[in-house]
C-alpha cells in the first residue's frame, strides 16, 4: 500500500493521503478555483476572508500543479487553507512549500490540530527571517514555541515534515530535524492544512499524512 500511495504521488501530483484511504489530488481541479473540500479560513481581524487560494500551474511541482495563496495584501492576517474531511490527532504530515514572493512576510508551512481559526499548531519557514518556527495558536493569539535558524532558497521546493504523537511534536526542514518540544495544549483531533502570513505568496504541494483517521 505505501508502494501504491507513492506511485499515486509521483503519477498524480499534489495529494493527501491519509492511510489507506483514496487520496484528495489536483491531477483534475480547475485551475484558478480552490478544489472542492478545502476551505479557506484566517486568523486576525478585518474584511479578508484568509487569502485568495487557488489551483496554479507550476512546472517544477509534481503533476504540474500546486495549491497557492496568492494574495499580496500586507495586513497581519494568517491566511489557511484546511481539508474539511479531515480529523487527526496523532500524525506525521509533510507538505511541500515554495515561497514565490512578498514584502512583510514569506514562506509558510502546514497547520494541524486545527480546530478553527483561532486555535491550531502551525510551523512556518519565514525565507524573509532566515528562521523556522513551530507555534501554537489559542484564542486568536499566536505563541512561538521553539525556533532554529535555517535558510531556504526562495523560488524553489522545500518540505516540512511534522511528527506529532501524545504532546511531543517533531519539526522537519528538508529531511532535517530542527525542532523537537513537547506541548499538550491542543488535545483534541482536528484539521490539517497550510498556512501563510500576510503577504506571503506562496506555493504548496504533495501533501502526504500518515495516521489514523479520527
Amino acid at each position: 500500500m505505501k508502494r501504491l500511495a507513492l506511485l499515486t504521488l509521483l503519477i498524480c501530483g499534489p495529494v493527501l493521503v491519509a492511510g489507506d484511504e483514496s487520496p484528495l489530488n489536483l491531477k483534475n481541479a480547475k485551475l484558478g478555483s480552490l478544489p472542492k473540500g478545502l476551505k479557506a479560513f484566517k486568523t486576525g481581524k478585518g474584511e479578508d476572508t484568509g487569502g485568495d487560494w487557488k489551483v496554479v500551474e507550476d512546472k517544477d511541482a509534481p503533476g504540474g500543479l500546486a495549491l497557492a495563496q496568492t494574495k499580496a495584501d500586507k495586513a497581519a492576517n494568517f491566511n489557511i487553507c484546511v481539508a474539511e474531511d479531515t480529523k487527526y490527532k496523532d500524525i506525521d504530515f509533510t507538505v511541500s512549500f515554495k515561497a514565490i514572493a512578498g514584502e512583510r512576510d514569506q514562506g509558510g508551512g502546514p497547520v494541524w490540530r486545527f480546530q478553527d481559526g483561532n486555535n491550531y499548531y502551525v510551523c512556518r519557514m519565514n525565507p524573509l527571517e532566515d528562521n523556522f518556527r513551530v507555534y501554537k495558536v489559542v484564542a486568536g493569539k499566536r505563541k512561538e514555541m521553539a525556533s532554529a535558524n535555517a535558510k531556504v532558497e526562495v523560488g524553489t521546493w522545500h518540505t516540512i515534515r511534522i511528527v506529532h504523537k501524545g504532546d511531543q511534536i517533531e519539526c522537519y526542514l528538508d529531511g532535517k530535524k530542527l525542532l523537537d518540544i513537547n506541548d499538550d495544549t491542543i488535545r483534541e483531533p482536528g484539521k490539517i492544512g497550510v498556512w501563510s502570513k500576510a503577504d506571503a505568496q506562496t506555493r504548496f504541494a504533495a501533501f502526504i499524512i500518515k495516521g489514523k483517521k479520527e
